[in-house]
């Protein structure tokens, strides 16, 4: 009975969440410290359409051998903190989801060398050396440094009011509409 009821609080959860808007022009959109435009999404969603974040950020994303991912992990975990000192929720929400991608990007490399999880529709067997292997360090890292930003208590509590902010800004538009 817990299980049912866990799974259902967070199916209402998930049915909240408003989702990544692709329909702005990114192209031509620089966003402002805690721009309202901003919406987390899910996961890595619009993390390399945000400008100018995106810009900054990208530069330090690296995760080629550990030795490199330690020190972009290491860079972006310390722009994280700089957004966070200035308060600024989309730059510490910009930095975790290139940490999130850091993360997801070498552990697909390290499940399969050339990057490639299909063929003709079928999922390729995982590389033998998939929990061992320098990308499979690199993953280590990214995650490592993107754990400490999602468990820190400011980014939570950060996040819990712009998800807020962002149901809010939802309802006020679906009822504009009406």
């Amino acid at each position: 009975m817990q299980i049912y009821l866990l799974t259902y609080y967070h199916m209402i959860k998930i049915l909240k969440m408003r989702e990544f808007d692709y329909k702005l022009d990114y192209k031509n959109t620089l966003f402002r410290p805690n721009d309202k435009r901003y919406r987390i999404g899910r996961g890595e969603q619009g993390v390399l359409l945000v400008r100018p974040y995106t810009n900054i950020i990208c530069r330090n994303w690296r995760f080629k051998t550990p030795q490199i991912a330690e020190k972009s992990a290491n860079t972006i975990y310390h722009m994280y903190r700089g957004f966070k000192a200035l308060k600024d929720f989309v730059g510490m929400d910009m930095c975790r989801k290139f940490l999130e991608m850091g993360f997801t990007r070498a552990r697909r490399y390290a499940n399969h060398k050339d990057g490639k999880k299909y063929k003709d529709g079928k999922i390729l067997p995982q590389e033998k050396d998939w929990a061992t292997s320098e990308k499979a360090k690199s993953a280590t890292i990214f995650k490592r440094y993107r754990d400490l930003v999602t468990t820190d208590k400011v980014y939570i509590s950060m996040r819990k009011n712009w998800r807020e902010l962002e149901n809010a800004n939802n309802n006020i538009q679906k009822s504009e509409t009406l």
